[in-house]
């Protein structure tokens, strides 16, 4: 079947549930992932039998597989899988449940996300760390010892590269994470809503230099899940339907090598263009940006590959306030993974449906007409970007 651009930008999203995040125990990540299909189906104002297909994605706890479809008794599915592309997956599973649509294979699709890695008298960190018996040979062998040993020093390394080459300093990073948090006081669904200032960043430990604490994304437990379905049908359901207009991924490959961009330059840079000419708009047309800040850095390339500001600006971006509330190009308004919850590329797209809808209460921004989404895994291995709008396109 051929599918015309028209087609590609016939779907809508209807539907979100979010579960309790942050330390939540006694419920596994499958059942996390049931709850938030269940809201988000329930908030579509449709049920479970209205659905027809489902996208399913585990994090690091596993146990969220397409099982989840019999554990909600769904059936005569058109479409079922399960998707990983770490933090950019959630952009794909928005992208692929279109797609089906378009194409016919569906008409109504529930994605979700949900994570339990969170232990009860455990470290948060312990989460994330490598288990023991890894064997890498080669070059790979060379960097599994002396290389980055997890993400935080992976990105560590990416975000110190920047500062050698452009002048980023660690004020303008914690700049990001104290305008975050301004955002995350007025969302009452944060986990982190005291307000912080630029010297309880600089102050804050050191977990890799030149990464703070504060620089750094928490670890939550937790599901999301929304529900897409076609521009005709959503024009009938009782929420403001959030418009998907454009999307791209990909998949640098980069390199750790001598003359590599790794560190200076991201997906973004691919993605985030291809995204914006798919739905025919500039960045100058965006009012919402909510980009997956699993680091202070990660928010600041990222705006700099979408053109927000030019490649090696975006510290004194940051730094200028443009990006916290009152600001200019309002950023991450829920606080982000830094300081709302993290539950991988759910976290910005979930607030994005919630400020192009225009139900932020306090955090609301007063143009929500049009928004990107961005989603980032590995250490800048997988880029996932979207553009949403508050209209048909």
């Amino acid at each position: 079947m051929d599918v015309t651009p028209q087609q590609l930008r016939g779907a809508a999203i209807v539907g979100l549930g979010i579960t309790e995040t942050g330390k939540v125990y006694g419920r596994s990540a499958a059942e996390l992932a049931a709850d938030a299909v269940r809201l988000a189906v329930a908030d579509a104002g449709l049920t479970l039998e209205d659905v027809d297909g489902l996208l399913v994605s585990g994090g690091l706890s596993g146990g969220v597989d397409i099982r989840l479809a019999r554990q909600l008794g769904l059936r005569d599915l058109g479409l079922l899988s399960q998707i990983s592309q770490a933090g950019s997956t959630a952009g794909a599973q928005v992208q692929l449940a279109a797609l089906a649509i378009a194409g016919g294979l569906a008409t109504t699709v529930a994605i979700v996300h949900a994570d339990a890695p969170l232990k009860p008298a455990a470290r948060s960190g312990d989460a994330y760390r490598r288990s023991p018996g890894q064997v890498a040979t080669g070059f790979s062998g060379l960097a599994a010892v002396a290389g980055p040993r997890n993400p935080n020093s992976g990105y560590a390394l990416a975000a110190q590269r920047h500062m050698n080459r452009f002048g980023t300093t660690s004020e303008q990073l914690g700049a990001i994470a104290v305008g975050q948090r301004a955002w995350a006081t007025k969302n009452p669904m944060a986990r982190f809503r005291e307000p912080i200032s630029l010297a309880d960043h600089q102050a804050s430990r050191w977990v890799a230099r030149p990464l703070h604490l504060l620089d750094c994304c928490m670890v939550s437990n937790g599901g999301i899940a929304m529900v897409v379905t076609s521009v005709e049908r959503a024009a009938h359901l009782p929420q403001p339907p959030v418009h998907i207009w454009g999307w791209a991924q990909t998949h640098p490959g980069y390199r750790m090598e001598r003359g590599s961009d790794w560190g200076l330059v991201s997906g973004a840079a691919i993605a985030g263009p291809r995204a914006m000419q798919m739905a025919g708009i500039t960045p100058a047309d965006v009012d919402v940006r909510e980009i997956y800040d699993c680091y202070t850095y990660t928010t600041l390339i990222t705006l700099e590959d979408y053109g927000f500001c030019a490649k090696g600006e975006g510290g004194e971006l940051a730094a200028s306030g443009a990006l916290g509330p009152g600001g200019s190009l309002p950023t991450n308004t829920g606080g982000g993974q830094l300081s709302s919850y993290y539950l991988w590329g759910m976290t910005p797209l979930s607030e994005a449906v919630i400020q192009v809808r225009g139900q932020g209460g306090e955090r609301q921004v007063p143009r929500h007409e049009v928004a990107i989404v961005s989603g980032n895994g590995g250490v800048l291995d997988f880029h996932s970007t979207l553009v949403l709008g508050s209209q048909a396109r």
